[in-house]
């Protein structure tokens, strides 16, 4: 059984950082392409990141260019999103992903059940 497991998120105040981890489990994590999406209250899900199974290229959605990093660890089955220099728009559920296909947008097979991020003063 597929199982994608998110923590790390939590309250921070706008400038600040987290570091968000998914533990995954039940397939050949580093057989496929990981990617971040997010969900913001009352909006639709958001296309954040992706990374190669490999761990070598990296994609972002313009808006959390150059503030995100996103890594993985296919030793430990671990995908991370570090985030820095947060916004109050940055507050949503964030969830991991596995998808098929290195590139954009909302394309997945699995989802976690998400961590929420709360960026506010």
């Amino acid at each position: 059984e597929v199982q994608l497991v998110e923590s790390g998120g939590g309250l921070v105040q706008p400038g600040g950082s987290l570091r968000l981890s998914c533990a995954a489990s039940g397939f050949t994590f580093g057989g496929y392409v990981m990617t971040w999406v997010r969900q913001a209250p009352g909006e639709e899900l958001e296309w954040v990141s992706s990374i190669t199974n490999g761990g070598r290229r990296a994609i972002y959605a313009d808006f959390v260019q150059g503030r995100f990093t996103i890594s993985r660890d296919n030793d430990q089955n671990t995908l991370y999103l570090q985030m820095n220099s947060l916004k109050p728009e940055d507050t949503a559920v964030y969830y991991c992903a596995r998808r098929k296909t290195f590139d954009s947008g909302i394309n997945y097979d699995y989802r976690g059940q998400g961590t929420q991020v709360t960026v506010s003063s």
